[in-house]
């Protein structure tokens, strides 16, 4: 979802006021879950909002708040940046839109329930505007996300972001030049942060971060891989496939001598992901698709989803019933 599309989504208060809808039936229409107010003034259809992801919602919010201000000059920062550079949040849903700007001593402001003012400069060079809303460009805002997030949502989003510089679909190669010029910004802006609060957790995650990952179940996964203490895998490995095709697999974990592939909830259901194909005809294809694989390389093939992501632990637990363990000592 872009800024216009969420813009199309929020009601005024005169707007409802016109369908006929008072004050009153307004406020029970909040309670009984109908309407969700998302700013001053500001609401959404609640079966609307509900089929929304985390995404989506938070973008409504900054839109609400961006189009309901009040002549105060502020930065959007942090989770409310990064939707609008369209980078995943992975499971946070952030109740109040943040933004930078006042007096830099790091405060926040907490008057409003639906804003989170930060008292924090930002320089010239580090603010972008997006569809005519002031944010923190792209390296600052990644570089204020994984220090403040929990490193599951801070690599998801720095991969995404990584991506977007560096991966070329069409073609698909990664830039490797674009791809450290970017980690180099983002250092930059880390190093900037002196000893702060997450610069550590901010680093590690930055250090490992790749583009190459397609979806946030793919960061969150090697994210994990690591932790289990499987060695750095490769990601989007191309495999020779039959008459000349080829296939490209998630993970190459060359150290256990195995692959490993992230089913993404859309695979098999999703129209952008599906392209022409049904469902059962994309099911088929994979499974020929694994087939070969398995055959053509003798390694083996472990799976898993979202469901098996939550933990290290619960990964582990997925790779040990496909015999895949981390290698030991």
């Amino acid at each position: 979802m872009d800024v216009a599309a969420a813009r199309t989504l929020i009601m005024t208060r005169s707007t409802l006021e016109a369908r006929g809808l008072s004050s009153r039936r307004i406020a029970a229409a909040v309670d009984a879950g109908q309407l969700v107010h998302v700013h001053r003034g500001a609401y959404v259809d609640g079966a609307e909002w509900a089929s929304l992801y985390s995404e989506a919602r938070h973008l409504v919010k900054v839109v609400a708040v961006h189009d309901r201000r009040r002549g105060a000059t502020a930065v959007c920062a942090l989770s409310s940046a990064a939707v609008l550079h369209e980078l995943p949040l992975f499971r946070l849903e952030p109740k109040r839109v943040h933004q930078f700007g006042g007096q830099a001593d790091g405060h926040v402001r907490s008057g409003d329930r639906h804003v989170a003012r930060h008292r924090i400069d930002v320089p010239d060079d580090d603010i972008e505007i997006v569809d005519g809303i002031a944010c923190t460009n792209l390296a600052r805002t990644v570089a204020d996300f994984i220090r403040s997030a929990p490193e599951p949502a801070g690599i998801s989003a720095a991969d995404a972001a990584m991506r977007r510089i560096a991966w070329h679909e069409g073609e698909r190669t990664y830039d490797l030049a674009a791809a450290e010029e970017f980690r180099d910004a983002v250092t930059d802006r880390i190093a900037a942060a002196g000893r702060g609060r997450g610069v550590r957790r901010a680093r590690k995650l930055l250090v490992i971060a790749d583009g190459r990952a397609q979806l946030p179940g793919e960061s969150v996964s090697r994210l994990h891989l690591l932790e289990l203490g499987f060695a750095t895998p490769r990601l989007q490995v191309p495999i020779p496939g039959p008459n000349g095709c080829w296939y490209h697999v998630d993970f190459g974990l060359d150290d256990v001598d195995a692959w490993g592939e992230f089913d993404g909830k859309g695979k098999y259901s999703s129209s952008e992901m599906l392209g022409d194909a049904t469902p059962e005809e994309a099911l088929l294809a994979e499974k020929q698709r694994e087939d070969w694989i398995r055959g053509t390389t003798n390694r083996r093939f472990p799976r898993w989803g979202m469901e098996h992501i939550g933990t290290p632990f619960a990964l582990a637990e997925r790779l040990a019933t496909f015999h895949v363990h981390a290698p030991q000592g």
